[in-house]
């Protein structure tokens, strides 16, 4: 428990410095105590090191400040790959077969929403915001 702690307090002051989305490592059940912890969403990227839209979403979208503010307001992140085991399993459960995929859950790890491929970050963060606010799922922090 101790050095779990210590790994988040470590990916929290990491986070502190950087203006983009912060992915934190862990398993699912260790990302949603975080955000039973701190109140907050689940959001999951399902994603693979040979997919192109993928990539440009991690470079042209969650590198974006605003995108990073938002994130850091409303979710813990955090990144799995569809080609490892973890990944996999979550793409049989919520997937539709292709990637970029993007999860969003409550606490109780109920599927909120899902966000399917790349898109420029202002409709991404449109899709993002109508699944959190139909959901009324946050509080405005």
């Amino acid at each position: 428990m101790k050095r779990f702690l210590l790994l988040i307090a470590g990916l929290l002051a990491f986070g502190a410095t950087e203006a983009q989305v912060k992915w934190v490592e862990g398993s699912t059940d260790q990302v949603r105590e975080l955000a039973v912890k701190a109140d907050k969403l689940v959001f999951i990227d399902l994603y693979a090191d040979w997919c192109g839209p993928c990539r440009m979403m991690e470079e042209r979208v969650f590198k974006r400040e605003e995108v990073g503010d938002y994130f850091d307001r409303h979710f813990v992140a955090a990144k799995y790959n569809v080609d490892r085991p973890t990944g996999r399993a979550l793409m049989q459960r919520y997937g539709r077969g292709s990637i970029p995929f993007y999860l969003i859950l409550n606490t109780e790890g109920e599927l909120l929403g899902t966000i399917l491929g790349a898109y420029p970050t202002e409709e991404f963060m449109q899709h993002l915001e109508r699944i959190v606010k139909r959901e009324g799922a946050t509080k405005d922090n």
